[in-house]
């Protein structure tokens, strides 16, 4: 019979250190907040190796007195909470007190301090071992600076877990960007290797704020997105959120903060998924930067080890007022409005030169008095769309399906599916006038392909056609994508996709840390038939796409490439998703809704889509033709749709 033994401290820090220290990432994510908490205005982190190496951050907060610098290296021991009362009213991002000692339990950890008002700092150290410390003089500034090396030295099957220094770092740095975004007010520097990567100076004012917005998530992100700020029911929600323009294939621009702390929880995540539902393709992530203040007693951040998870007590008031304030602001955005503002007033430019800023006069002014951006072109009227009556005229007119027929018999080139390139093709001899030459079924030719021949584009979004068996409704978007994505399939598993250069190459502004990635993704980019390059930075230049996307969405395709590869890693992307990577592609290759087609560019994309239904599956999520019944049409006419 097994007794049951008391733990040893070490063990039992070890084992805490399970559930709070995954990587080098979750050292940094708890020593920032532990400096937040102490009300430091200035971060300094180093790090070595990724932060595997060696971890080292400044901060020049109220420090930590002598007498408690011993205490502080042990568990469930924190100036933060005293009773009850004090943990269901949190306003601080730490609070257990297990964050220092599991980081002193798998590490070598240096912590030296001076506590406000003190003339002398102290230095405290621990490599892994029971609590015991020693405590000695040390020389140093108000404030607290902690160096971490070697994390797991004495836990080696926790070190094999650990991926490379580029994932390590990526990981971190991500970790950095988020405190940042949640703290305006404090300035942030990053250095890897010797090699600064971030030098946020603390701000006080919008202008600034946005600027470090650019500066993190790039001056994009700030271009396209509306300004937020409303209050009701003692819930506060203000930030950005961008334009559904701007979406992305990767949920990896969603920043949302509880009372400062950044988040990731479920409720929060379907309420602004459910407003943004109507205006998003399935399969695209909206993007925003959301901060959330609230009564800290109606929320109990107390659910998680690592603190990313909350509980709200009335979550149903939360779920509605984020809902109902995102969707009225995404609905007041209307087309055909002023163009939005070019420049700045000079004194706002002048400001804007010393932080390297490129914003625009919206951006500048306060978030009181801005509103939702209108110089967006994603929500067309459907005023220019056919009315009924003309519909009813276009079917009397169905008579001309042999017209249309006979025009393809003509038709004297065509595109190749695999590279995009057009050649020409003569019509055999056997076929006559009212087939097409393009349908073949046991050696011979149609009158009438399957999908029939166009007739008429409904509200700009659908084809009707009419074949053999009926009436046809073709969802145009989704029949294109899936069209271009089955040929950049092939081509790409018989690695022979045709790029084309650019005649005039596109100017890209990415974050450093994007641009970091286009620098070491050259291949990559390659294989799918890009030269993208870095230019500066934070710009990268495309130069030469794929023929198959040629008018495509250029720059949305290289930013869902670069979120891919963000959020996947290379290896990992060229693995195991690369088709869901060419699935993004082809939706941005695709026709766009509202886009008026000719009757000869309806009846191509008839073809192609009749050819590609022999082969792959739609990624979509949708269906992309449906027969129409008589009733259905009755219905079509009767919503006016």
């Amino acid at each position: 019979m097994q007794r049951i033994n008391l733990l040893s401290p070490r063990l039992a820090n070890q084992i805490a250190a399970g559930e709070v220290v995954e990587r080098p990432a979750s050292v940094v994510k708890e020593l920032l907040e532990n400096s937040l908490d102490a009300g430091a205005s200035q971060l300094d982190i180093d790090v070595e190796q990724g932060g595997v190496r060696r971890i080292k951050i400044r901060d020049n907060g109220t420090g930590i007195m002598k007498d408690d610098l011993s205490l502080a290296l042990s568990r469930h021991a924190t100036s933060k909470i005293i009773t009850l009362d004090d943990l269901e009213a949190v306003s601080t991002l730490g609070f257990r007190g297990e964050a220092l000692a599991s980081i002193s339990s798998v590490s070598r950890m240096h912590l030296t301090s001076q506590a406000k008002n003190e003339v002398e700092a102290w230095r405290v150290e621990a490599e892994g071992k029971d609590m015991a410390t020693a405590i000695r003089p040390a020389s140093h500034p108000q404030g607290t600076t902690i160096e971490v090396r070697d994390l797991f030295f004495n836990t080696p099957a926790r070190r094999k877990f650990l991926r490379t220094e580029k994932t390590e770092f990526v990981h971190l740095e991500e970790v950095v960007k988020r405190l940042a975004l949640s703290r305006y007010e404090t300035g942030f520097r990053l250095s890897h290797n010797g090699k600064q990567v971030y030098d946020l100076r603390p701000v006080t004012d919008q202008l600034h704020a946005e600027h470090r917005l650019a500066t993190l998530l790039g001056k994009k992100f700030i271009e396209n997105s509306l300004t937020l700020d409303v209050e009701a029911a003692g819930l506060r929600l203000w930030g950005w959120i961008g334009l559904p323009t701007f979406s992305r294939s990767q949920a990896d621009l969603q920043y949302f903060f509880v009372n400062g702390r950044v988040v990731k929880d479920k409720l929060v995540a379907h309420a602004v998924r459910q407003a943004y539902r109507d205006v998003l393709y399935n399969g695209r992530h909206p993007t925003f930067v959301l901060y959330l203040e609230l009564d800290p007693s109606t929320v109990d951040v107390n659910v998680h080890p690592t603190k990313h998870e909350v509980r709200f007590r009335d979550g149903r008031l939360v779920h509605d007022f984020l809902f109902s304030r995102i969707h009225k602001a995404i609905a007041d955005v209307r087309p055909e409005s002023d163009a939005a503002p070019t420049g700045m007033n000079d004194s706002a430019n002048n400001e804007s030169a010393a932080y390297g800023a490129n914003i625009t006069e919206q951006s500048a002014l306060p978030l009181s008095n801005r509103s939702a951006s209108s110089s967006m072109d994603w929500m067309r009227s459907t005023s220019n769309s056919l009315g009924a009556s003309e519909v009813r005229g276009q079917l009397d007119g169905m008579s001309r399906l042999s017209g249309y027929a006979q025009e393809y018999a003509s038709k004297t080139e065509e595109v190749d599916p695999e590279t995009g390139e057009v050649r020409e093709i003569s019509p055999p001899s056997s076929v006559g006038q009212g087939e097409s030459p393009f349908f073949r079924q046991e050696g011979d030719y149609q009158a009438v392909p399957p999908l029939g021949f166009a007739v008429a584009q409904l509200h700009g979004v659908y084809i009707l056609s009419e074949s053999e068996q009926g009436l046809i409704l073709v969802d145009m978007h989704a029949a294109h994508e899936r069209i271009v994505y089955e040929r950049m399939k092939t081509a790409f598993y018989q690695k022979n996709i045709s790029s084309q250069p650019l005649l005039v190459p596109i100017n890209i502004a990415v974050s450093q840390s994007e641009a970091d990635l286009v620098e070491d993704s050259g291949e990559v980019f390659e294989a799918f038939g890009f030269r993208v390059e870095r230019t500066g930075l934070e710009s990268a230049m495309v130069r030469e796409v794929p023929v198959i996307l040629i008018r495509g969405d250029v720059e949305g395709l290289v930013r869902d490439v670069i979120s891919d590869l963000s959020a996947n890693g290379v290896s990992d992307l060229m693995e195991s998703r690369a088709n869901e990577l060419m699935a993004s592609m082809a939706c941005h290759g695709a026709v766009r809704a509202n886009r008026k087609l000719t009757v000869a560019e309806m009846n191509s994309l008839l073809r192609d889509m009749e050819v590609t239904e022999r082969s792959g599956q739609c990624n979509h999520g949708r269906p992309t033709w449906a027969h129409l019944s008589m009733s259905d049409l009755d219905k079509l006419f009767l919503r006016g749709r």
